[in-house]
């Protein structure tokens, strides 16, 4: 395998993410556990390292956040030729709870409104926006582990 850039190996998993529809989002709890809980990333995967979900801002995930912004997200493909595994990818960074309702424009899709019946509008929404500081990944015998800056 030859050696990659972090700007190429970053390309290789945002290729990846737009076929991965939910990510496991992980925040650090009140009792400094890991929440983990399934999020869709509403395949807004133009991947440059950040990464927006939409919840509810009572909820516990949000409150985690308020407490500690770091977080993370895994991410597994589908499986590959002959039974292969596919990609697994594991992101790092840092999260930030955004309340605006233009925001939440630039990254809306239809399928929320599946959860969220007003759409932005809903009352008490949350946009969380991920800022990846540390990726790596797994594709058969291609891996990257690297900093995104």
């Amino acid at each position: 395998m030859a050696d990659k850039t972090p700007k190429q190996h970053l390309a290789h998993i945002a290729e990846a993410m737009k076929d991965i529809d939910f990510v496991m989002f992980n925040t650090h709890t009140k009792d400094g556990q890991i929440g983990a809980r399934p999020m869709s990333n509403n395949r807004d995967v133009d991947y440059d390292g950040d990464s927006y979900y939409f919840t509810w801002g009572d909820s516990l995930m949000a409150k985690d956040i308020e407490k500690n912004s770091k977080v993370g997200l895994s991410l597994q493909g589908r499986q590959g030729k002959e039974g292969a595994p596919g990609i697994f990818i594991s992101i790092e960074g840092s999260c930030e709870i955004v309340r605006d309702k233009n925001a939440f424009a630039e990254h809306w899709v239809d399928e929320l409104d599946h959860w969220f019946e007003d759409g932005i509008d809903t009352d008490g929404l949350v946009m969380l926006h991920v800022h990846a500081t540390r990726a790596a990944y797994w594709d058969g015998e291609d891996e990257g582990d690297f900093d995104i800056g």
